[in-house]
């Protein structure tokens, strides 16, 4: 049996209920007839103004960073010997047959119920090879990702040979970037260069994704810290990031009051300084859970290094149940709007002021009922032959 490690099964198994907690949230805030997050939001009062700052912005806002890190943190530097053609080969094997897969389920499978027109359904068909269908704007996630695989063989080469030193600087340029997202939205739309014919900024190819990227590897390679120090830092860290993420979205949300969502959400973007600082926390954290590890487990080429970060390798295995969730957390990313939308409507039946149950339990009940469900359902459609084609 391949040997595993452990920190890293637990950040997929809480990143994948983060997700869900966040889309849980979701309910509680959307102006239109759907009753999501669009556009224009409205929260309907003070209990629902704070549970969905809490949930959706304090507590779970660092999935989306968390799974890139957690990618990079695998996949970074390439194996010594792989091709560029042979990581690309087995990385979109892996992810793409699932990706065609539930795009085409989200774009016709909500016909059987009335969810959307066959109009709707045939426009969405015809747009996916240009982006996610209507009824599954969860799946944005896979562009980014899409990108990481790419961008990964080639800065591979420069991440083996780059000093610590080195990937500081380029981390704080990359931390800079993460104020970039204010500036267009208090300051000014274009900056350091932007204009509408040319998008890309200054700090364009120092920014986004790639970020976290360096940030796994740096962990990964270089951070020395002890066991202590890590606990402590990344607790302050997740705690003031995700503090002044909640706030954020409290302090824009008045109860009663239209905004559009982007000025509500101003500080919910995943490369803001506070998410960024927030997911470090979380990560490095994390990164205290023993690990199994004779092969480093993770295209690592030095096992010493790989050592440091988690504070030394132990031979107790990963709990099963874990292990599990872990290696069914794509499929049931991919599947869970399909559970989340029938739950979380009994529950809200139509009114987010007055869901079933109190609001700071509707929502985790919300979320753990629709983990639950793609967990089993994830973990039966495995048995099928061939599963991974479609659910990874």
């Amino acid at each position: 049996m391949k040997d595993r490690i452990v920190f890293v099964d637990y950040v997929r198994m809480v990143a994948c209920f983060m997700v869900m907690l966040v889309h849980a949230s979701e309910n509680f805030y959307g102006a239109d007839a759907s009753g999501l997050a669009g556009n224009v939001s409205m929260l309907a009062n003070e209990a629902n103004r704070f549970w969905v700052a809490f949930y959706d912005g304090g507590v779970a806002r660092t999935a989306v960073p968390l799974f890139m890190i957690v990618s990079a943190f695998l996949l970074v530097p390439v194996k010594s010997g792989v091709t560029m053609g042979q990581f690309y080969k087995k990385r979109f094997m892996r992810i793409m047959p699932p990706f065609l897969f539930f795009m085409l389920l989200y774009t016709f499978l909500p016909l059987a119920w009335g969810g959307m027109t066959l109009e709707q359904s045939l426009h969405d068909f015809r747009m996916i090879p240009f982006n996610f269908p209507s009824m599954g704007g969860h799946l944005w996630f896979m562009y980014p990702l899409i990108s990481l695989y790419l961008i990964i063989p080639v800065v591979s080469p420069w991440l083996e040979k780059a000093s610590a030193k080195e990937e500081r600087v380029f981390l704080g340029i990359f931390a800079f970037s993460t104020f970039t997202p204010w500036i267009h939205r208090f300051i000014s739309p274009e900056i350091w260069g932007e204009c509408f014919w040319n998008g890309f900024s200054a700090l364009w190819y120092c920014s986004g994704y790639l970020g976290y990227l360096v940030l796994a590897h740096y962990v990964r390679v270089h951070l020395d810290w002890s066991r202590n120090r890590r606990l402590l830092v990344g607790a302050l860290c997740f705690v003031v990031g995700a503090a002044f993420t909640g706030w954020s979205f409290w302090f824009k949300g008045v109860p009663g009051v239209k905004i559009e969502t982007p000025m509500l959400e101003w500080a919910w973007e995943f490369c803001t300084p506070n998410v960024l600082l927030a997911t470090f926390g979380v990560f490095v954290m994390a990164t205290c859970i023993g690990r199994t590890s004779q092969s480093s487990a993770c295209q690592t080429s030095d096992a010493g290094a790989a050592a440091k970060v988690s504070g030394g390798c132990c031979c107790r295995c990963c709990g099963k149940l874990v292990t599990d969730i872990s290696k069914c957390s794509f499929g049931m990313y991919l599947m869970h709007m399909f559970y989340l939308a029938p739950i979380a409507k009994f529950f809200v039946a139509g009114n987010p002021a007055e869901p079933l149950l109190p609001i700071w339990a509707t929502i985790p009940c919300i979320a753990v009922l629709t983990y639950i469900c793609c967990y089993i359902t994830t973990k039966l459609l495995s048995y099928i032959p061939g599963s991974k084609y479609f659910i990874g």
